[in-house]
């Protein structure tokens, strides 16, 4: 089942260009800097000005109130947002939350934002992303600034939720290791359009 679809998506200097991505695939997206890939992923999320359509189970996005949509249609930027002094003031409350799966203690939703080091946010917006329960995940180098351990804990989390719930990821990654272990398919963006997309060895 398509659980997101983009047809002719484009914005100003990349696409148009159609994807999808099946109820509980992960699709990668690689390409060299400036490809377009925040880019196209932001547009997907709906936070900025794109032409085409995307589609959420086959609802056109049109139909679906834009709050909606950003919590169903998840977008985890490489560099997260904390707007409030605590780390537990930026989850939805009664929210079911084990920091350990992040690999870290429960204490941790107690602690002022301005002690985490870059790593700890961002094991910790994944966390805050997941508690919304969204349909679609829209990964943007989400292990990137992290360890050997801590990458395979995010890995392992995310393909539970994804079997879990069905859920579409579309994964930014640079890690051609990563890719192999991670991916269904691997698209790649250059200048703005996909020029390949492939299945990825079992």
């Amino acid at each position: 089942m398509e659980r997101l679809r983009a047809e002719a998506i484009q914005g100003a200097g990349w696409g148009p260009l159609n994807l999808t991505v099946g109820a509980g695939e992960c699709l990668c997206l690689q390409g060299p800097s400036g490809a377009g890939k925040t880019r196209l992923l932001r547009a997907l999320a709906d936070l900025d000005p794109h032409g085409g359509q995307v589609y959420l189970d086959d609802v056109v996005a049109a139909r679906i109130p834009p709050p909606q949509w950003r919590r169903e249609v998840a977008l985890l930027p490489a560099d997260s947002r904390w707007w409030a002094t605590t780390v537990a003031e930026h989850f939805p409350k009664r929210a079911r939350l084990d920091p350990a799966s992040v690999g870290l203690p429960a204490a941790a939703l107690h602690w002022t934002v301005e002690r985490l080091s870059s790593g700890e946010r961002q094991r910790l917006a994944l966390l805050r992303l997941l508690a919304n329960q969204p349909k679609v995940l829209l990964l943007d180098e989400p292990t990137a600034n992290l360890d050997a351990a801590n990458v395979a804990r995010i890995e392992t989390l995310i393909a539970d939720y994804r079997r879990i719930h069905s859920a579409a990821v579309l994964w930014v990654s640079h890690d051609q290791e990563q890719i192999a272990r991670i991916a269904d398919r691997c698209a790649t963006i250059e200048n703005g359009r996909l020029t390949a997309l492939i299945e990825v060895a079992a």
